[in-house]
């Protein structure tokens, strides 16, 4: 790799991690300009506070340091508009590192062709969020079987049941994870310590060690008939779109804890209402929806029986340093003209 390779921190990033980066190798030059960067307004803030502007001045000395570099750390501007812009303007781009674990998406969303999409690579943070996910996803579960939505509804009304209505136990059930990546698999860890069997999906499908059954999408109505908890990871494309419909639901056991922390558009909301209202699922803790963020009018906000997470349960404060390690990681191979990971798939965009 060229001994004169220039990185460039498009997002806002602590001074000391920055440092970490520089670190890595002392042949890399590495443009970070804090003053061009809006400021975070909490941890892992990678678009900054939005009433930041810029001065022209300011705003041609950002894009000119961003042309300057074949790598980038985060998308500019943070959004798909910035990376369109940079991926025509730049002619020496050769990586670019998001800062999201779905950065398909976004790819996606920039409108860039796939002529351009194959100039340069593209990898995402997956894995690092994997943790606080799965640790939001056994809230989902713990929450469903321990009746903790009834249990807040009743000490707000101050009602001291006459009925002791029993909660059940999550050691020795069974829990089905769509998407068995570092996020399901990492989920599907937790889960089997609290005594779950878990089955799950995985597109390619192949034995993983302490999962049951692993099965493609098209085996999921199958597993789901002796699920009590179902957790979702999967990424939004256009093969996973509304796989949670009606059909799928109606295959559930009734009962079954839903929970949600792949993509909103995976789930067909209205069907998720109707499972709700009729007793298929018991219980959905949700932290992504089909539109984000949630529209006011969605019955999804007031319903008794769903918990609503403005899209924050991979959030952290140790996200920004987790993600400069894996982005060290990942610069140190580049530079020694290894594979990098966590490829953006620029067909099916995950």
């Amino acid at each position: 790799m060229t001994s004169s390779l220039t990185v460039a921190i498009a997002v806002p990033l602590e001074a000391e991690l920055v440092e970490q980066i520089r670190a890595v190798d002392p042949s890399v030059t590495i443009r970070y300009e804090p003053e061009l960067l809006p400021p975070e307004r909490f941890p892992a803030d990678h678009s900054g506070d939005p009433a930041f502007k810029r001065t022209p001045g300011q705003e041609e000395s950002y894009w000119a340091m961003l042309n300057s570099a074949q790598v980038l750390y985060g998308f500019p501007n943070e959004s798909p508009a910035g990376l369109a812009r940079i991926a025509r303007e730049n002619p020496h781009l050769q990586w670019i590192h998001a800062m999201a674990a779905g950065a398909g998406g976004a790819v996606k969303a920039s409108g860039l062709e796939q002529e351009t999409l194959q100039k340069f690579r593209i990898t995402t943070s997956a894995g690092v969020h994997a943790l606080p996910l799965a640790e939001f996803a056994a809230l989902g579960i713990l929450n469903g079987f321990k009746r903790s939505a009834e249990l807040a509804l009743d000490q707000a009304a101050k009602v001291w049941p006459e009925l002791r209505i029993p909660t059940r136990l999550v050691n020795g059930s069974t829990l089905v994870v769509t998407g068995l990546g570092e996020i399901g698999l990492e989920t599907a860890r937790i889960a089997r310590a609290l005594g779950m069997k878990v089955s799950g999906t995985k597109r390619s499908v192949e034995p993983i060690d302490g999962i049951d059954h692993v099965v493609d999408n098209a085996g999921l109505p199958g597993l789901l008939a002796t699920a009590d908890a179902v957790v979702n990871t999967l990424p939004g494309t256009a093969f996973t779109e509304k796989l949670f419909n009606r059909e799928v639901f109606a295959a559930m056991k009734p009962g079954t804890v839903f929970i949600n922390v792949g993509r909103g558009t995976v789930v067909d909301e209205e069907a998720l209402l109707e499972a709700l209202d009729n007793g298929q699922v018991s219980y959905a803790c949700l932290d992504v929806f089909a539109v984000e963020p949630l529209p006011q009018d969605s019955p999804l906000w007031e319903h008794p029986r769903v918990m609503v997470s403005p899209h924050t349960s991979a959030l952290s404060a140790a996200e920004n340093r987790l993600i400069t390690e894996r982005f060290c990681s990942n610069l140190r191979t580049f530079l020694d003209g290894g594979d990098l990971p966590h490829l953006v798939d620029t067909v099916h965009f995950y």
